[in-house]
């Protein structure tokens, strides 16, 4: 347009910039009360929705008011497609942005729904949101008229650099990938490394594994060595798992006796005790003839690795007491010694100093 601008020029575009304005300002009044709402319910998808859409949609309406007012405006040709440019790559960077926060909301809401825990891995979601804002900013160059061709063939060509230059790097990242992939670990299995580190696992981003010990500290593992090493998860095929305690009694203890009371203690433990596992059947199995006492093991049932400890705890206590109670011994390691006039005088390695200087003093007395 050549014409010269008017009032009702100004008049019209301010009304058009009002207009925007008025419509994102109640967009975001909207959107406000629907996230209230979706929290309320179980899925996570609703939330990251409308989460992103608070972004996108008075973005647009404010581009939209901007276009409005920038066609009513008597612009030159050149100053009208560079309005139209600008506001076009505005609205492809919001919806880009927008685009990107939903899908990485929804496989982090995905990944953490089918691992049980609350934290989820990380690497999928860096991984979707950067070939989400990838692709957008490759639209935005296309709309500008810029080719993406050259690009993408230089991208190709340094792409191969690259990876040469960053071969640790991407072997943890692919590494990672594959860890996941295959589900032998996911975010809050316990697992316990050859190499002798062991915790749950909290994140599996695009480098490292990051595992949180019993003492609340943080192990990071890379994900390339986390993939060759020897592992154990006692979290999967299934979290509930048994737990073996040794136990000994005397040699003329009654074992139907023993065996009776020590599966009442068992039945009472698994009732009773937090995180242990009700429907567990006590079993106890005598299995060895030892040097001072007839030794049997004791089979509990844990819902979770950490469980053990407690319920350790209490089991021993519990039946520590009861034997006693019921005049069970249980004995602890003895040893004779007899000593002969000029013989030499032989200590257990298990003998205390005390014991052993009592030993020497027996033996003069004798010779």
């Amino acid at each position: 347009m050549n014409r010269a601008l008017t009032l009702d020029d100004g008049v019209l575009a301010g009304i058009a910039l009002a207009a925007g304005l008025l419509v994102a300002f109640l967009s975001r009044g909207v959107l406000r009360w629907l996230a209230k709402h979706a929290k309320r319910t179980k899925w996570n998808g609703d939330d990251v929705v409308v989460d992103a859409l608070r972004t996108v949609v008075p973005w647009s309406a404010i581009a939209g008011g901007a276009a409005a007012a920038a066609a009513v405006l008597p612009l030159t040709r050149a100053v009208q497609h560079t309005v139209n440019q600008c506001l076009t790559v505005l609205l492809i960077f919001a919806v880009t942005v927008s685009a990107a926060r939903v899908v990485a909301g929804l496989v982090q809401s995905v990944t953490s729904s089918r691992s049980g825990v609350a934290g989820s891995a990380t690497i999928f979601v860096n991984i979707t949101r950067v070939l989400v804002l990838a692709i957008g900013f490759l639209v935005a160059l296309q709309s500008l008229g810029i080719s993406i061709a050259p690009m993408l063939t230089a991208l190709g060509v340094g792409g191969l650099a690259v990876a040469l230059a960053l071969q640790d790097t991407l072997a943890n990242l692919f590494a990672g990938i594959h860890i996941l992939a295959s589900k032998t670990v996911q975010p809050g299995d316990y697992i316990r490394l050859s190499s002798g580190e062991e915790g749950y696992v909290e994140d599996i981003n695009w480098r490292q594994t990051t595992v949180r010990a019993l003492s609340n500290n943080l192990v990071v593992i890379p994900n390339g060595q986390l993939a060759k090493t020897n592992m154990t998860n006692f979290m999967r095929p299934e979290q509930q798992l048994t737990i073996l305690v040794q136990v000994g009694v005397a040699y003329d203890s009654d074992l139907e006796h023993v065996e009776r009371v020590t599966t009442e203690v068992v039945a009472e433990v698994m009732t009773e005790i937090t995180g242990a596992v009700p429907e567990h059947e006590p079993a106890v199995r005598f299995h060895t003839f030892g040097d001072s006492r007839i030794g049997f093991t004791v089979i509990l049932g844990v819902g979770e690795f950490s469980d053990q400890y407690r319920i350790k705890h209490e089991f021993i206590k519990r039946l520590h007491r009861r034997f006693r109670e019921e005049g069970i011994r249980i004995p602890a390691p003895a040893r004779n010694v007899s000593l002969q006039p000029g013989a030499a005088v032989v200590i257990p390695q298990q003998r205390t100093a005390d014991e052993a200087g009592d030993l020497f003093a027996a033996a003069r007395l004798d010779t």
